[in-house]
């Protein structure tokens, strides 16, 4: 009696795609990581502390940090309100719209920084207009933050969008024929579920702003000690041939973004936990 044959997967199997995948993130991932703290490792103690906490150093790490984590958290209130308009709401044009939010993610940093310097400079389209109120973004701290809102927003937005459109309108509807008010659907109804998903937005956002560099390097300026942002610093030191600094300097962040990605994996597998349940 002949056999069954089984069919053969196309695909390779576990012990070949796990080679690829460490052999793959080996040399695109960690080879290039490891040489950054392989460098570090060669400072001694003191050069690099004084490396990483010079006075430039440090104003820069207040702006980069700041103007992030400021830029997450408005991000994380208006994606709210653009993912809820796209959700719940239809409209002419709403499908331009929801176009319209990935474009930070196809446009070159490039470009929008020149974009964002030609519209919001003392001689251009907005700032013109905000220049004799004494309003000033290009070349400012503001400038940096307007960079950083905008390539962030649709971290947050399509974050949020999927919890929404799984959400059903039915829930605070029944809220509202309970007794409560809007103010009730929205905290106790609305956030409990949206919390885990807009704080991954958040730390998103907050990530992809911190290492940012394209769009904020013509709208900042880049003085020092005032508008100038890390991984422009970064590159000055190359520049310069001080490449102990620079790598002692991009060890502190590539340590920051480390424990933003695992921030960020905890939000997911809270998310994950609280629509299992």
């Amino acid at each position: 009696m002949a056999r069954a044959r089984t069919p053969r997967s196309i695909l390779p199997g576990f012990g070949i795609s796990l080679g690829f995948t460490v052999a793959y993130l080996g040399l695109i991932v960690l080879v290039p990581l490891s040489a950054a703290f392989l460098r570090a490792a060669g400072m001694s103690l003191h050069d690099f502390v004084a490396a990483v906490t010079s006075p430039r150093v440090v104003a820069a790490y207040r702006l980069s940090f700041g103007a992030s984590f400021a830029a997450g958290l408005v991000n994380m209130a208006f994606g709210l309100v653009v993912a809820w308009v796209l959700v719940r709401y239809s409209f002419p044009g709403k499908r331009l719209i929801d176009a319209l939010v990935d474009l930070p993610f196809a446009l070159p940093t490039a470009v929008a920084g020149i974009a964002l310097t030609s519209l919001y400079s003392p001689g251009g389209w907005v700032g013109r207009f905000l220049e004799p109120m004494g309003l000033r973004v290009a070349f400012t701290w503001t400038g940096v933050f307007v960079a950083l809102t905008f390539i962030g927003l649709p971290f947050v937005v399509r974050t949020v969008q999927p919890v929404l459109q799984d959400l059903e309108p039915e829930i605070e509807e029944a809220a509202s024929t309970l007794g409560a008010s809007r103010m009730q659907v929205v905290t106790r109804v609305l956030l409990p579920e949206l919390a885990p998903s807009l704080l991954t937005g958040f730390a998103l956002a907050f990530a992809r702003a911190l290492g940012e560099y394209g769009s904020v390097v013509f709208i900042s300026g880049n003085m020092p000690m005032k508008t100038e942002i890390v991984p422009f610093l970064i590159i000055t030191k190359l520049e310069q041939y001080d490449y102990g600094g620079a790598t002692a300097i991009a060890v502190v962040m590539l340590v920051s973004s480390f424990i933003l990605l695992l921030f960020i994996n905890l939000l997911q597998k809270w998310s994950r936990r609280s629509h299992a349940i």
